[in-house]
């Protein structure tokens, strides 16, 4: 990464711009030009730097559901089971954790019945248990990563 790919992450983490030209606006605040900024989003995605770049919706807002989920993989299994779940359009975040329970996801869904059937798929082409931990109550958490 150099200083440009590190500006946008930092600007970015702070929202994107609501506005006729957005990108514009990112490149002025980073010292760039649009062209620029596009295509280094494009090329932070491509190699990994960004495992996405979006919108995040308030799922259950909209009638959806939202839950943290876990799941117990045997250690030579886990890079398999991780493109698996990853593949998921459902799953929003995955992390691995020095736990019994060793990974650990993120499900947004557009509605309750689709959580399940997500949950369902994950376990017929894992052969793995899914342990369902619906939110019950919403924290917000201004996690920003300065790299």
């Amino acid at each position: 990464m150099d200083d440009l790919d590190r500006a946008l992450i930092n600007t970015l983490q702070g929202g994107f711009p609501i506005c006729e030209s957005p990108y514009a606006e990112v490149a002025d605040r980073v010292g760039s030009d649009e062209t620029s900024v596009i295509a280094r989003i494009e090329s932070l995605l491509q190699r990994g730097l960004l495992s996405r770049f979006g919108p995040m919706y308030h799922a259950a807002e909209m009638g959806g559901a939202l839950s943290l989920a876990a799941m117990e993989i045997r250690p030579e299994d886990y890079e398999r089971v991780t493109d698996i779940v990853n593949n998921q359009p459902e799953v929003a975040h995955n992390y691995e954790r020095n736990h019994r329970l060793n990974m650990w996801f993120v499900l947004a869904t557009e509605t309750p019945d689709a959580q399940q059937a997500t949950i369902t798929r994950i376990e017929r082409e894992t052969g793995y248990a899914v342990y369902n931990m619906p939110k019950i109550r919403e924290y917000f958490v201004g996690l920003k990563l300065h790299v």
